[in-house]
């Protein structure tokens, strides 16, 4: 399919003709705070950046940063798929279970974001003397809904918190919304 042909397609799908009927726009909300966001172009010309809420666009929520604690890997599906098959690895959905039982990827196992401090001997942790040591701690790639969802950046914070390794932890900020949207499988089911 030629660029311009697929270029009509996914503006048709998303909602992002001008006859479109979508959602008021929203002000960006980043990472807790609702924030007016301008921006000037060459000629001191300025723009609202604003989110409108489409069918592509459909996840409200507060825009996470791509390093949400300092040593942590950013990563994208390349990554995710590599670390399907990395025995050193574990890829952990840490939203709530009704929104994994709607559909989470392949392999992943499940640790709700508010549990993962208590739970970090899933990760290659052990006990000792009341504190976790995670010098044998597995690598985790992390996701939740994607890129407005707290879910596994709290959880990061959590876990780095309880002394597991940021260099072991890669957050995929994409989640859920960027895996289906690319079209790769979802599994769904009651797990």
């Amino acid at each position: 399919m030629k660029f311009t042909a697929w270029l009509a397609a996914f503006t048709l799908a998303c909602g992002l003709t001008s006859t479109a009927h979508a959602a008021d726009p929203e002000y960006l909300r980043i990472i807790g705070t609702d924030t007016k966001f301008v921006a000037k172009n060459a000629k001191g010309e300025e723009t609202v950046i604003t989110r409108v809420m489409t069918p592509c666009a459909k996840n409200k929520g507060w825009i996470q940063a791509m390093v949400p604690v300092a040593g942590v890997h950013p990563v994208g599906e390349i990554e995710i798929l590599n670390a399907m098959n990395d025995r050193d690895a574990l890829l952990v959905d840490m939203r709530e279970p009704e929104d994994r039982a709607n559909g989470t990827i392949a392999g992943s196992m499940h640790i709700v974001y508010t549990e993962v401090a208590g739970r970090l001997n899933e990760l290659g942790c052990t006990k000792v003397a009341g504190k976790w040591d995670c010098s044998k701690a597995k690598k985790v790639y992390a996701f939740c809904n994607g890129p407005a969802c707290p879910q596994s950046p709290s959880a990061i914070q959590a876990m780095t918190r309880e002394g597991f390794p940021a260099e072991r932890i890669y957050y995929y900020r994409g989640g859920m919304l960027d895996w289906s949207a690319l079209g790769f499988p979802v599994v769904k089911g009651d797990f």
